[in-house]
């Protein structure tokens, strides 16, 4: 197995490694940091993962200090957010079953038990078109 790289999971806290089996497969395991806070001895919480995980070399120290230095920075700051309930929409006639933003965030789309999907504004909360005749929820 060899680590092709690191990627960063924000919530819960923790870091993804993705791997390369000798078969050429790839697959990603994760490391869950969910007692990590701004008092956590960094150096010590390294060694450990190092120690633990065969795939972490001792020379990827400065990319995993890095990583876990961002995630502090990121609860840190969690803590400032205030969220809020924004709007309610009320248009399918059966529960959701997905819901996804475009990149932007300003637009949406959801889709229903009802089978329908509708696209949305997201700051106005208009409906802007509505799928249907779907056969599979």
């Amino acid at each position: 197995m060899k680590l092709k790289r690191f990627l960063l999971r924000y919530f819960p806290p923790g870091i993804i490694l993705e791997y390369a089996r000798k078969s050429g497969e790839v697959e990603t395991k994760a490391i869950d940091l969910l007692n990590l806070t701004h008092e956590t001895d960094v150096e010590v919480l390294i060694n450990q993962i190092v120690f633990e995980e065969p795939l972490i070399s001792e020379s990827k120290k400065p990319v995993l200090r890095k990583l876990i230095y961002r995630l502090i920075d990121k609860l840190e700051t969690k803590n400032t957010q205030r969220f809020y309930l924004f709007k309610i929409l009320r248009a399918h006639i059966l529960p959701l079953t997905n819901c996804g933003f475009n990149k932007s965030g300003s637009q949406f789309i959801t889709g229903s038990y009802d089978r329908t999907c509708r696209v949305w504004d997201t700051l106005s909360g208009e409906e802007l078109l509505t799928l249907e005749g779907h056969r599979n929820v």
